[in-house]
């Protein structure tokens, strides 16, 4: 993607915001560099942002327990997603935050079971307890969704898609910022929607 067009996708985002009556800052700012990270997963392996140079990063944040990501796993939506831009590349990066004795906070063994239970397809599942990854994201819900283009730089911060409920019915006809994030940046397009208020549960942060 060429600076231009993240300077263009960076200003319409915050017009958009500052439209709406409010404006979301966070460490992971759309047109700015991505936080940089390393994270453990449920396999036990490192994995840093700077790894991932050159391909575009979905980063989702993940919470077993909440009724809103259950409706997107129960729905096999998720998984969906993931398989279809794994197979385009893109790296795709589910997030645990939740920290010890919260809703969602998952040991490797249980987060595996749960991969293999519902079929998903993530690249990873990194393991967040301390929250440290999280934070760095400012990410608020689960899900939040990330998305961060070959440079580095993040194009998409917010919901996953149009339909702030937990009602799987409302997956049919429902917009996804993420994949439409995904399929402007690959064509060299700007993301005509950058930036929008991410729903579902709390991240259970320890702190």
């Amino acid at each position: 993607m060429t600076s231009s067009i993240r300077r263009f996708a960076f200003a319409t985002a915050c017009s958009t915001l500052v439209a709406a009556g409010f404006v979301t800052l966070s460490a992971a700012t759309v047109g700015a560099p991505a936080p940089s990270f390393s994270a453990v997963d449920n396999q036990g392996k490192t994995h840093k942002l700077g790894d991932y140079k050159g391909k575009f990063v979905v980063l989702e944040w993940h919470n077993q327990g909440c009724p809103y990501v259950r409706k997107h796993y129960g729905g096999a939506n998720m998984q969906a997603l993931q398989k279809e831009w794994t197979a385009k590349g893109v790296v795709w990066l589910s997030v645990v935050s939740s920290a010890p004795g919260q809703q969602g906070y998952v040991t490797p063994e249980e987060s595996q079971a749960f991969v293999r239970a519902q079929k998903a397809a993530p690249s990873a599942v990194l393991l967040d307890p301390s929250g440290d990854l999280g934070h760095a994201y400012g990410a608020k819900t689960s899900p939040h969704m990330f998305v961060i283009d070959p440079d580095g730089v993040v194009i998409y911060n917010g919901a996953i898609d149009d339909k702030p409920t937990t009602d799987q019915a409302d997956l049919q006809g429902a917009r996804n910022y993420v994949s439409a994030a995904l399929n402007e940046a690959m064509n060299d397009k700007p993301v005509t929607t950058a930036s929008t208020q991410p729903y579902g549960c709390g991240v259970k942060y320890a702190r």
